[in-house]
């Protein structure tokens, strides 16, 4: 069946026509004491997709005057869900997978999808904006007992009231860290007020329009016809935004009276939001640096100041745009980032270890800089040089500070965030437009790799692209047309690094 669920894009903010347009809910399978939630894309048009509310007329299967509202989905986009899905699955998100992918003529497919929990919050929100307590008590304790029963709430409460509140305190967790994870890791997911494009537990849904960038692309913007999407830095309001939706639900199910989201804006537990983001900001900088989860500890506790110092002139050039402004990309608009933060993170450490001194402002620069940085972006100020001296100071003082407390020679932490520093800030990292372009390679090569063959090469590209310094990776490619395959997608990635 198809389910329903609100959609900013539809006419009827309220939920009431809005949902599934081309996809089912295929039923739940259970697993090693696990719950699976199945899904098809592509499984014909129905009443709920945009097109048909908005031009007031019902769209037949197949109808090729409207994309979306047609009901097909394809194997290229199959195809990019899979490939994607695996590499930030590998990476630490929660995301949907890719079960299998049934090929039909002319590029059709039906794209199966799997998660431990498909909810996503539009299917509570409708609820709550149309008044609907019963249901919306049904679908919220439906998800408390998805997740105690799959093992991943193992503390929640048995009172009703209790529930709810703990419910409140948990999705204020996910969307805290998720925002603060899609912003360190350059993750575009159009994260918006009707919380249709993320999963209940932070899980990644619907590739079309999610993107990893290469560098700090801040001002990229998806263009969706009507609209454009929010911006990656803007995803932390409207994470926050679902998650004060979150308390208002909670408090209506407690009390039976549906307050005005306003009045929730200074809630006790949503003041949890703000603490919870910075504290995985900080977090996530000194992992991205190298550092193991015991020195990273170390520094937040005792040396919190010079990590909030540090990532504030991190941010500085992470967040350094050119001169040119906003032009139109291939499916939106964007103004480029000008500085690649993983060259200098991989780089530096390398280079202070062998001579032990730091870096000149010129060398700096020539080491952070991207192909979309004109020369003068490139200009070297008062100010930058100031910036580029902070930014080296701050990294040796940490430095010194771990070798001092762990007992450890200068050149033995450097050594091990070089090692670190190089899987984790790895130089051939994919973006959405190395995807794009790696799944139209497969597709050429299509006819000739059958799919136990593709699902190797998948695996093992993925495996690739896993930035765990602690995993072991021991997949290979033996056959050489896929060694020759996998060469020419990293070739891809090496192109399109940088790219959104």
């Amino acid at each position: 069946m198809a389910t329903r669920y609100l959609q900013l894009q539809h006419p009827n903010k309220q939920g009431k026509t809005s949902g599934d347009g081309r996809s089912i809910w295929n039923g739940m399978v259970k697993n090693a004491g696990k719950s699976w939630d199945i899904s098809s894309c592509g499984t014909g048009a129905t009443r709920l997709s945009p097109a048909t509310h908005i031009q007031n007329k019902y769209f037949k299967t197949g109808d090729p005057s409207i994309s979306y509202g047609c009901g097909y989905s394809e194997i290229d986009e199959g195809l990019a869900t899979l490939f994607f899905s695996e590499i930030l699955k590998r990476n630490g998100h929660q995301t949907e997978r890719v079960l299998g992918i049934i090929e039909f003529n002319k590029g059709i497919s039906i794209n199966i999808r799997a998660h431990e929990n498909l909810l996503r919050p539009s299917h509570m929100f409708n609820h709550l904006k149309q008044g609907n307590i019963e249901a919306l008590g049904d679908i919220v304790n439906f998800y408390i007992d998805r997740q105690i029963s799959n093992g991943v709430w193992t503390d929640a409460p048995k009172s009703k009231n209790a529930r709810y509140r703990y419910f409140v305190s948990k999705q204020i967790e996910v969307f805290a860290n998720l925002a603060a994870d899609f912003e360190d890791d350059y993750i575009f997911c159009w994260l918006d007020w009707d919380g249709d494009n993320i999963l209940m537990d932070g899980g990644i849904i619907d590739y079309g329009s999610i993107r990893q960038f290469g560098l700090f692309h801040h001002e990229y913007r998806f263009d969706d016809v009507e609209r454009y999407s929010t911006s990656i830095k803007e995803q932390k309001d409207k994470a926050k935004l679902i998650a004060k939706t979150f308390v208002q639900i909670s408090d209506y199910l407690q009390t039976g009276e549906r307050k005005p989201l306003g009045r929730f804006s200074r809630d006790k537990a949503l003041e949890n939001f703000d603490k919870i983001f910075e504290e995985r900001k900080n977090e996530n900088l000194l992992k991205k640096i190298g550092l193991t989860d015991e020195e990273v500890e170390y520094l937040l506790t005792h040396h919190e100041g010079d990590v909030l110092r540090f990532r504030k002139v991190f941010s500085y050039f992470e967040r350094a745009k050119s001169e040119e402004g906003v032009y139109a990309v291939a499916d939106g608009i964007n103004w480029n980032a000008i500085f690649c933060m993983r060259d200098i993170l991989r780089e530096m450490p390398q280079i202070f270890l062998h001579r032990e001194a730091s870096l000149e402002r010129d060398e700096f620069i020539d080491i952070i800089k991207s192909t979309y940085a004109t020369e003068s972006d490139l200009e070297i100020n008062s100010y930058r040089g100031k910036k580029i001296d902070q930014f080296q100071d701050l990294y040796w003082e940490m430095i010194h500070k771990l070798a001092k407390r762990f007992e450890k020679d200068i050149s033995d932490i450097l050594l091990q965030i070089t090692m670190r520093s190089s899987v984790i800030n790895k130089y051939d990292r994919v973006t959405g437009d190395s995807i794009s372009n790696i799944v139209d390679k497969v597709m050429k090569k299509r006819p000739k790799v059958r799919s136990d063959e593709l699902y190797q090469i998948m695996h093992e590209f993925s495996e690739y692209q896993n930035l765990d310094p602690d995993n072991k990776r021991t997949v290979k490619v033996k056959n050489s047309e896929h060694s020759k395959m996998m060469k020419g997608m990293l070739k891809i990635v090496r192109d399109f690094r940088e790219g959104i």
